[in-house]
């Protein structure tokens, strides 16, 4: 089953020479990649011969596909080929004065090796598209379900094209491979056993302030360390920190980033959860429903590459309104996530809001789990990509 992509019309409506799809493992970049094209034929870098030709002698590799569009998946397994590439293009562009077209589409999921890459080969010569796992409304856009099991899901495609897949050990199989062994071997991390257990601790963790020395100390690292393992996962696409908002009026705003997993089901599955239902009644489940609206924001964020800037909003007089989301210079809007509707707070009450932004106080709405409308400062999930999109 397919299910529509938002990303899809930047990429269709692009027509560098060489477009770079990133994202992590098995977030749907390939099956996007091929629904768009015919014309581009496919070579994974998974395959070691493939890999081996491509590394080894990158202009004989290219020379088979003489005049053909490619498509390189897992393009960074083979950093020889980038050079290439590059003469690629520049041959290409020249053939083409007026008017380019997209002829070379690659794909990673090792941000890491991504960047170390491509950047020095291709600057200038490619466009670069964000991906990560579905959001809800590309969830229920094709099919409905409960909001519960989209948290514990997550949105990976296959588990939702596919619903007899095991969620439970389609995930346990991901964190094996891609969390305990690629972003392991990227990072260089040494301490593989107490960098799982790290992962465990955040996701038990969604939604709360970062103390690094603390993280550190529960699994006896220091405090360096632990940034630098959460670098790590950004880079890798697992989790998102989030800043709070300052300006030169803010100085009593508290300085610590709060900690979200781009995706939910993988955090669900890293607490431990083995079914949906459990969730419902546990004390996680505000938090999870919190990380979920995160998630929608940043994805509709990433795939319109809208350029928003997502903070939250925390100052040591106790003030707190989970996200406030500043969509351009001087438009902001705040968030709170509430698993069902409840009375919205009054921001010209707070005095570090009124101290911030005067008399041009932000709207404030409320997202919660189920509905099919749209109220007055309330926002069902399911309809907040279009809220904000209209705003």
């Amino acid at each position: 089953m397919w299910i529509q992509r938002d990303i899809s019309t930047l990429i269709e409506q692009n027509d560098d020479i060489i477009q770079v799809i990133r994202g992590p493992r098995q977030c749907g970049k390939s099956t996007l990649i091929l629904h768009l094209s015919s014309e581009f034929k496919e070579l994974s870098l998974d395959d070691p011969s493939l890999r081996e030709l491509a590394q080894r002698d990158p202009e004989l590799f290219l020379s088979q596909f003489n005049h053909q569009k490619l498509f390189i998946d897992e393009a960074q397994y083979a950093p020889n080929l980038f050079p290439s590439l590059k003469r690629k293009a520049d041959l290409e562009k020249r053939s083409l004065p007026q008017k380019s077209q997209t002829i070379l589409r690659l794909t990673g999921s090792n941000q890491i090796l991504m960047d170390k890459h491509i950047k020095e080969s291709l600057a200038g010569r490619a466009s670069f598209f964000d991906m990560n796992t579905l959001s809800v409304s590309e969830i229920l856009s094709s099919q409905k379900k409960p909001i519960q099991e989209i948290i514990y899901k997550g949105g990976w495609p296959e588990l939702h094209a596919n619903p007899t897949k095991d969620a439970k050990k389609f995930l346990d199989d991901y964190i094996n491979s891609y969390i305990e062994k690629d972003i392991v071997l990227a990072g260089g991390i040494q301490k593989s056993r107490e960098f799982l257990q790290f992962v465990k601790l955040l996701a038990g963790r969604v939604g709360g302030l970062l103390d690094f020395a603390k993280l550190g100390s529960e699994i006896g690292i220091d405090g360096k360390t632990a940034k630098d393992w959460i670098s790590i996962l950004e880079r890798m696409n697992i989790i998102a920190t989030v800043a709070p908002y300052s300006s030169n009026l803010s100085s009593r705003l508290t300085k610590a980033p709060k900690i979200y997993f781009i995706d939910t089901g993988l955090a669900c599955r890293l607490q431990g959860w083995t079914s949906p239902e459990p969730i419902l009644t546990s004390p996680q489940q505000g938090m999870l429903f919190e990380n979920l609206v995160f998630s929608e924001i940043f994805k509709l964020n990433m795939n319109f590459q809208l350029g928003w800037q997502i903070y939250h909003w925390r100052s040591r007089a106790g003030e707190e309104v989970d996200f406030l989301i500043q969509t351009s210079p001087n438009n902001f809007i705040f968030i709170e996530s509430k698993v069902s509707k409840a009375p919205s707070r009054i921001l010209s009450e707070l005095p570090e809001v009124r101290k911030v932004f005067g008399d041009k106080i932000p709207k404030l709405i409320v997202c919660h789990q189920e509905g099919e409308h749209i109220l007055e400062n309330y926002v069902p999930i399911s309809l907040l990509k279009k809220f904000l999109l209209t705003e």
